[in-house]
């Protein structure tokens, strides 16, 4: 029998001018990354705040480590993470304090130094909290997630405002608490990020899941192992004519062409003839192999920003 996290069964979320949450089902195993995907206004951070308790659910179950809401929300609380998408402290609260006040409130915590350190916020420890960064503040909103050492944690958009650099940084942090047998439910607007950190991840639009599974169950099932893309100097010209003699599908994004295809070797002789008789003033051609991206845009027909 798999052990889980959590369970939702059919949660329904239903706003005077809208269905936010249409009947949503998920499992995510104990000790796993579950990452749930959507473009904006899918309905996942409804769905987030209906199972972290911050919304009720109009409909449907909600089991978090065993646990229900209604009869255990006090233990509930004390068991899991929040870090939400934007976390308001007072404008003189430093870091030290408020990782100490948080901590104050559950009978189990870390110490602020070590959250400190963890999050690479120790040279801001003494400082207000009005002169960090965006970056730096988006690192304190993790490390109060952690305060009370919690066995499931929920990260919304964890690593936006951050630089590279730290955003590999924030990586190592998710996959080291994975590595303490810790649950992690995130949601991200970076593809690479979702394939490089997620076991599983369910993509979510109009309020229904579409597709779950691994990032590598979820690209096979696209059925396309490959990309042709044609890039431009500029914005990419009309694509209906040249797919119409190429006899293929052609999606056009921003300065380029993406042409699926699972037979590379024999596309690109037709696609370069095709370019030729079109006249397509292309300036790279290259191939690539599908992406999670690919597959987010073929379920949803949307990037993840819209």
């Amino acid at each position: 029998m798999i052990d889980l996290a959590l369970r939702v069964r059919g949660i329904r979320k239903q706003y005077p001018k809208v269905l936010a949450v249409a009947g949503v089902d998920l499992e995510v195993r104990r000790g796993e990354v579950f990452g749930l995907l959507g473009p904006n206004g899918a309905g996942k951070t409804t769905t987030l705040e209906m199972i972290e308790g911050l919304t009720p659910a109009d409909a449907g179950e909600i089991e978090i480590l065993g646990l229900d809401w209604k009869h255990h929300g006090r233990e509930i609380r004390s068991l899991i993470g929040v870090q939400l998408q934007s976390t308001s402290l007072f404008n003189k609260i430093t870091p030290r304090e408020a990782l100490d006040l948080y901590g104050a409130y559950y009978p189990t915590r870390r110490s602020a130094q070590e959250l400190l350190e963890l999050v690479q916020l120790t040279d801001k420890a003494d400082a207000y909290h009005t002169t960090l960064s965006g970056g730096q503040q988006q690192r304190l909103a993790l490390a109060l997630a952690l305060v009370n050492d919690p066995e499931l944690v929920f990260l919304d958009e964890p690593t936006t405002g951050l630089d590279p650099q730290a955003r590999r940084s924030l990586w190592g942090v998710v996959r080291g608490m994975k590595a303490e047998g810790r649950t992690v439910i995130l949601t991200t607007h970076y593809m690479e990020e979702a394939e490089a950190l997620c076991d599983r991840l369910a993509i979510m639009d109009h309020g229904v899941i579409l597709s779950e599974g691994s990032p590598t169950e979820l690209i096979a099932q696209l059925g396309l192992p490959s990309i042709v893309e044609l890039t431009f100097e500029g914005p990419a010209p009309d694509s209906v004519s040249f797919s119409a003699h190429l006899g293929l599908p052609v999606d056009a994004r921003g300065e380029r062409w993406e042409i699926p295809t699972a037979d590379p070797k024999s596309a690109l002789p037709a696609i370069l003839g095709a370019a030729e008789t079109c006249a397509v003033p292309f300036c790279q051609i290259h191939v690539r192999r599908a992406t999670l991206e690919d597959v987010f845009l073929h379920r949803t027909g949307r990037s993840l920003r819209e």
